[in-house]
Parts: C-alpha cells; sequence; structure tokens
C-alpha cells in the first residue's frame, strides 16, 4: 500500500525545506512553499544552480514572522509583509511583481551571497499559470505546484550509484513535497496521472528534468558532485536531454495531508504496476516525453 512517508515545505525559493506531519493544500501547493524567493535588483531569481550558499539558510515560518539562520551569519527575524513596496521577480518563464520583504532581510542576502539580493514574497494578487499535462498554479516553484518523489526511486539510484562505487545520496538532494513510500518499482510516480491523499487530490504535469541543484550538499550548501546527476545520466536521461527524477503535479482539489495518509491512484498512463508486475523496469524513454525544466 502506497502512504505519504514525508512532507516538505520550502520557505524560501532555493532554502533549506521544513518536514511537518500535517499540511495544508491550496491550490499552488504546501502551505508556505515557496512563498519567498532571494532575487537580484533586476528581479532575476537566485537559486542554487548559480549560488549552493542558499541550501544552508534555514527558514522557519513563524505565524507573522519569519526567522533567517546559516553557519557564520547573525539570526535574522523580521515582519512578513503582506503587502507593500512591490519588487520585479521571475522564475523561468514567469515575470511578475513580489512583495519587498524590507531592507533588513535585503542586506541579510546580500552579505550572504556577496552581491546585492532582495528578498520578496508573494503578493495578494499574484497570477501565474503553470502547464504540463493538468495545468495549476504555483508560487516561486521552478515551475510547478508540487514534486512527488518515491523511495524505490531513490533506492533504485542509490543501488546503482553504489554498484559504481560512490556515496549514496539523501532523498532531500532532490528537493520533493511529497515523498512516498509502499511502491515496489522505482519511478511509478512517473505513471500517476491522477491521485488522492488525504483530503487533497492531485493531477500528473510533467517529469522533473533535473538541473544541478542534486549535486549540492543540502545540509553545507557546497557542491558535492558528481553524484547523483552521473548516475542518473546512465539510465534516466530524458530524449530532449537532461535526467529526469521526480514527477511535478498540479493541485487539483486543495486540502490536507499528513504523513501515513494512504495514496490512492484513480489513473495511470500505462497499465496499473499492480496489474503489470512482468513489464521491465521504467526507463527515460518508457515515460512520457516532458518539457525542458
Amino acid at each position: 500500500m502506497a502512504r505519504i512517508a514525508r512532507l516538505t515545505y520550502y520557505p524560501v525559493k532555493g532554502c533549506a525545506g521544513t518536514d511537518v506531519p500535517v499540511a495544508e493544500v491550496g491550490p499552488a501547493g504546501l502551505a508556505h512553499d515557496r512563498v519567498f524567493q532571494v532575487v537580484a535588483p533586476d528581479g532575476d531569481f537566485r537559486s542554487q544552480r548559480r549560488y549552493p550558499a542558499l541550501a544552508a539558510v534555514r527558514p522557519r515560518v513563524l505565524g507573522d514572522r519569519l526567522a533567517l539562520s546559516a553557519p557564520g551569519r547573525d539570526d535574522l527575524e523580521i515582519d512578513v509583509r503582506r503587502d507593500g513596496p512591490r519588487h520585479p521577480g521571475s522564475t523561468f518563464s514567469w515575470h511578475g511583481e513580489g512583495i519587498h520583504q524590507g531592507g533588513e532581510a535585503a542586506e541579510w542576502f546580500s552579505d550572504l551571497l556577496g552581491l546585492p539580493s532582495v528578498l520578496i514574497g508573494v503578493a495578494p494578487d499574484h497570477e501565474r499559470v503553470t502547464g504540463g499535462e493538468t495545468p495549476g498554479t504555483a508560487a516561486f516553484a521552478d515551475g510547478h505546484a508540487l514534486l512527488v518523489a518515491s523511495e524505490s526511486s531513490l533506492d533504485g539510484l542509490n543501488a546503482r550509484i553504489l554498484e559504481r562505487g560512490g556515496e549514496p545520496v539523501p532523498m532531500d538532494r532532490f528537493r520533493p513535497n511529497v515523498v512516498i513510500s509502499g511502491w515496489v518499482e522505482p519511478h511509478t510516480e512517473d505513471e500517476v496521472r491522477a491521485m488522492t491523499a488525504g483530503s487533497a487530490k492531485f493531477g500528473y504535469a510533467k517529469q522533473c528534468v533535473r538541473c544541478t541543484v542534486p549535486m549540492v550538499d543540502q545540509e553545507t550548501g557546497e557542491k558535492a558532485g558528481p553524484e547523483p546527476i552521473r548516475t542518473l545520466a546512465s539510465y534516466r536521461r530524458h530524449p530532449d536531454g537532461g535526467v529526469i527524477f521526480g514527477m511535478k503535479a498540479a493541485v487539483v482539489r486543495p486540502g490536507q495531508l499528513a504523513v501515513g495518509d494512504e495514496v490512492i491512484v484513480h489513473s495511470w498512463a500505462g497499465p496499473s504496476p499492480s496489474t503489470a508486475a512482468a513489464e521491465p523496469p521504467l526507463t527515460a524513454t518508457a515515460s512520457r516525453p516532458a518539457e525542458s525544466v
């Protein structure tokens, strides 16, 4: 039986996540997920792709306040501005504005990264339409409301890494929102097209084509490649380039999720895994193609 094994939201895009036993789910995903992001003066977003030190930042949502901590830095706690002065923001193809979170937060991140930066929050009138097979919306996530991964996918990957003489990687390298246990075959999440858990319902958007972020140690904020990308490239290449791990989903019905909730799949891309035991393991070419991230 498939169940939710882990729930994580990431308050500040690119920074550390917060594991929770229960999460409210809105149209844009788990409550508090990527509702802040660090941007350049022109609004271009800062990410671990270029600034891996963000991984070591530990944000905490404390009601109407946001606390920030990082190794070697003084802690900062600010009042969250729900509305007020706007500042440009962007996330790949989305371009808009967010709420400027003040000079203290801007100075804190500027000092951390060594270049001018601003912390912005989602504006009350934030509008963003996400694509894929199931359209939806998102806050400042790369492209979709949720990233779903399974324990069996990580187990299969780590077995291959060990065979190559490497060190296994933890799930946090992939920064998922929902981790599912109980599926036997790795990458079963790729074949899900509609599923419910708790009182929420989700629809498949696309496979997740990975960038270099999984090669960043999420504890230290330092690059620690070449794994897991090197091994993923040996068996999980996307036809259009890149490697694949995890599934991006849209919220079809908001609700509540809890660790331990049963995951019920209502439709699959192909035969249900329970009736397709003789089928070969999923590969990048066996799964439905996805757009590049």
